[in-house]
């Protein structure tokens, strides 16, 4: 009995010399199941042991953390930060779209209120993005490449201070000890990986490793970076994790932690007692069925065959087209079963709008529940669909608030099906031109001057960003009102790029089959066939026209002087009564400047020469006034002048382009003729 408490004793001593040591210059979690560790927002710790930072919420945020802060000066009156080592081991599952990714971090406070959920890893936040004040040192795992935060790929280990934006970043991967050649990791394969931080106080490098688990610590960091992190790290200083999922519903798990401060490496992680992570995928078939199956006697023969008849009419109904080319577009393609369930069989209840490309529905996927918006269209040739999807997986990849995602695509005989962000407020046309009674039999509103001018600079700032800012160029070539939508908080979004051409920086784009909607189509369409970025700019001068004056491009009416609309505000610019062109629907209710500057920026873009035109460059600093408002007297008083010698040369530049119809030349006769 002595020797029994004895034994209970000494394991205490044992415990407590442990728990002191941990406290001073490290620890390490071999699993979290009741370990000392704090969680916030949505993380929890699954009762196996897993830290799960994410849960699958949408745009919200989790951390977890070492719950007593660290000492991290070589002493109470020193600056110097002290060697230090980190090492976990985690895991991304991703959904449909890709994962946010997750940060460690090194922090002077565990309070994270303020901070952002989605690209911010619930760690930093737009008003204090980059302020020495924050003190915050970060590993981030990015899997989104937003170019407004200067990501190189959607891949990538960064090395962050004080700022969402990486010192240095390369993609995610280790280098092989032996060949020493790189070998890329993907971190949202939901497999489990170990990721080693290091910083040597002389000469303050910090170092940033990774592996897949199991495997010793490469010799050659990945990614290392010098910076003196006594200017960064406070005295005591906080470890945690942070991550949000977005509008994915991915999930990021941690599954084990270790940490020192005495100058050595990190305490190993005992990887034999890691928790299991969820399954991923569905479980395993039953060994018994493939023993039982093959020894079914005779008598189950009407059974096979009943089986069979409702396999073959399962297996119609969710056919898909696949063929050998598209394995690499993969995980832009969706399932048909997931969009027929999400739309309910495209029951017309779903059905958001028809038109000429086809017709669209709303849905909901069945597993991570986000809503969508598929728009089906007919395609009956092979000519250039394989073009066609790899336009699609590239547009998939457009990060821009003004734009509507693209997350991919389906193929089934005769049918292609394209997947978008779900927009709640529809497009813009239905608030210009079919605004519908609400409940109480009352008109809807028409949107205010605000509203609009708020519109125009949304939709300029995204073609601002196909033209110029991606990384290739984006020809829309279908702007108009139908085609931008308007999200929950009423902000513009360019959608539709059934119809868009893309190419390199620098490239002359070749001439093309002239589609569009008739209306929006720049004259030079009507002799090269060749479309530009000075194409949509065309478009959108119309597109500013119509959202100011609340008409359309076109008015089929006989009686009417002038049914194109840009001829009539250049006949009220030519008389100096611009402003009657506003619409009256405003009520006289808008700003002058601001109602000038748009019209005459929108006579500019739509001018019949297109070397006249702006650039979407110059559009986006005339609206934010930097230069003042364009100064259009000499167009003005010469257009009528310009327009009689192009008739003269035999054609008229508007009428060409505008016969009388608003028919769309729909995204079918793209897909069966080729791009």
């Amino acid at each position: 009995m002595s020797v029994l408490l004895l034994n209970i004793f000494l394991s205490a001593v044992a415990l407590n010399l442990a728990a002191m040591a941990a406290g001073e210059d490290g620890f390490v979690f071999s699993g979290f199941k009741g370990a000392n560790i704090t969680v916030d927002g949505v993380a929890t710790v699954t009762r196996n042991g897993l830290v799960d930072l994410t849960t699958g919420q949408e745009t919200l945020k989790g951390h977890a953390f070492y719950p007593a802060p660290l000492r991290f000066h070589e002493s109470s009156n020193g600056t110097a930060v002290k060697s230090f080592s980190v090492s976990f081991v985690f895991a991304i599952y991703p959904n449909y779209r890709p994962s946010q990714g997750m940060a460690f971090f090194i922090a002077k406070s565990t309070d994270f209120s303020s901070a952002l959920p989605t690209q911010w890893f619930g760690v930093f936040n737009s008003a204090t993005q980059g302020n020495a004040s924050n003190h915050v040192f970060a590993v981030e795992l990015d899997t989104v490449n937003n170019r407004d935060l200067h990501d190189i790929d959607a891949n990538h280990v960064g090395i962050n201070v004080n700022s969402v934006v990486s010192n240095k970043s390369t993609t995610a991967g280790f280098y092989h000890d032996d060949t020493g050649s790189f070998n890329a990791l993907n971190l949202t394969s939901g497999e489990r990986l170990q990721l080693w931080v290091d910083y040597e106080r002389e000469p303050t490098r910090i170092n940033v490793t990774m592996s897949p688990l199991g495997m010793a610590k490469p010799a050659r960091p990945l990614v290392s970076a010098i910076y003196d992190l006594s200017t960064v790290i406070t005295e005591d200083a906080y470890l945690g994790f942070g991550s949000s999922a977005g509008r994915d519903g991915s999930r990021h798990y941690l599954l084990g932690w270790s940490f020192s401060s005495s100058g050595g490496p990190a305490p190993a992680i005992d990887i034999r007692n890691l928790p299991r992570l969820p399954r991923l995928g569905p479980k395993p078939q039953s060994k018994v069925l493939e023993i039982v199956l093959p020894l079914a006697t005779a008598t189950s023969v009407l059974a096979v065959g009943v089986t069979i008849f409702l396999l073959v009419r399962r297996h119609r109904r969710y056919a898909e087209l696949r063929e050998d080319w598209e394995v690499e577009f993969g995980p832009h393609r969706f399932p048909y079963k997931d969009l027929y369930h999400a739309t309910q069989g495209f029951r017309n209840k779903n059905l958001l709008g028809v038109g000429g490309f086809g017709r669209v529905y709303k849905g909901v996927l069945p597993k991570s529940k986000l809503e969508i918006a598929v728009k089906r269209v007919s395609h009956d040739s092979k000519q250039g669909m394989k073009e066609f999807i790899a336009e699609v997986v590239s547009i998939g990849r457009l990060q821009q608030r003004n734009l509507v995602h693209l997350l991919g695509y389906c193929r089934r005989k005769g049918q292609l099906f394209l997947v978008y962000d779900y927009m709640p407020n529809g497009s813009l046309d239905k608030y210009l031109y079919h605004r519908r009674q609400d409940d109480d039999n009352k008109l809807q509103p028409a949107l205010n001057w605000a509203q609009r001018f708020k519109i125009i600079r949304g939709v300029a700032s995204g073609l601002l960003y196909l033209h110029e800012e991606w990384e290739q160029v984006v020809i829309h070539r279908d702007v108009k009102a139908s085609n931008v939508l308007l999200d929950a908080e009423m902000n513009a979004r360019l959608g539709d790029f059934g119809l868009a051409r893309l190419y390199d920086h620098g490239i002359d784009p070749q001439s093309t089959h002239v589609v569009g909607t008739i209306g929006y189509l720049a004259p030079e369409l009507a002799c090269t066939g060749k479309v530009t970025p000075l194409t949509d700019v065309f478009a959108f001068g119309i597109f500013i026209l119509e959202v100011v004056c609340g008409q359309r491009p076109i008015k089929q009416d006989a009686r009417e002087k002038h049914p194109m609309l840009v001829d009539r505000v250049l006949e009220h610019c030519h008389n100096g009564s611009l402003l009657n062109m506003v619409d009256i629907e405003l009520h006289g209710e808008y700003d002058v400047n601001e109602a000038c500057l748009a019209l005459k920026l929108g006579l500019l873009c739509s001018h019949p020469f297109m070397d006249a035109r702006p650039t979407m460059r110059q559009v986006t600093q005339y609206l934010d006034g930097d230069p003042p408002t364009p100064e259009l007297s000499s167009p003005v008083d010469t257009n009528f002048e310009m327009l009689a010698a192009m008739q003269n040369e035999g054609f008229d530049p508007y009428i060409m382009s505008y016969p009388s119809s608003t028919a769309s030349h729909g995204a079918t006769s793209i897909v069966s003729g080729g791009r």
